[in-house]
């Protein structure tokens, strides 16, 4: 089976391998939209665009994969959400400023949607699923967010954080998948796989 992520992501290129699975990238190209206003739907339908452009995409460059080849292509969106609102990267320092001091010393959701095309004998399967992870931070004074902000990190990054760098020093706990924070849920990803009998 040839396994494609449909992800420019190096953070989701790490975790994908430490499935232990040999995979390519293709990256969608599509024009994000949404129409859902839930957090955990609005993933969903994101990442479902993904992969089905990169499938598309696949299927258009190389007839091969309508024969009896396995095809898998996985889209991945990770969001994170504050009482139902959904906080994208900062606009500027300013807003991310104010993205810290609202996080600060409370609790916030990371969604992570992920979507499955698996094209196999000219038909495809596609099956979508998020996960979800409590992140508890630290309260953070004016000084801390001041010093993180002008390290740049918290910029390009959604919820104005990133877990895996120098925002770790801020969150006192995670309920579930560290990983799902990163960017990808890799044992719940793994036990989809095992379940849909695709690994």
């Amino acid at each position: 089976m040839k396994i494609v992520l449909a992800s420019a992501s190096p953070r989701r290129r790490e975790l994908l391998a430490a499935l232990g699975v040999e995979y390519t990238v293709v990256v969608s190209g599509v024009e994000e939209k949404v129409t859902e206003t839930e957090p955990h739907r609005v993933v969903e339908q994101l990442s479902a665009q993904k992969a089905g452009d990169v499938l598309r995409k696949l299927l258009a460059d190389d007839p091969m994969w309508d024969g009896a080849e396995d095809l898998l292509v996985i889209g991945a969106d990770t969001i994170v959400a504050f009482d139902g609102r959904i906080l994208g990267k900062p606009e500027d320092e300013e807003d991310a400023a104010k993205m810290l001091r609202l996080l600060s010393g409370r609790t916030h959701q990371v969604y992570t949607g992920v979507t499955l095309c698996h094209h196999s004998r000219g038909e495809t399967r596609q099956h979508t699923f998020y996960e979800c992870t409590q992140v508890h931070f630290f309260p953070m004074t004016r000084e801390e967010i001041s010093w993180y902000i002008s390290t740049g990190e918290p910029l390009d990054k959604a919820g104005a954080y990133g877990i895996q760098g120098l925002g770790s020093r801020f969150v006192r706990a995670i309920e579930g998948d560290y990983s799902n924070v990163v960017g990808l849920p890799v044992a719940g990803l793994y036990q989809e796989l095992k379940t849909l009998k695709i690994l």
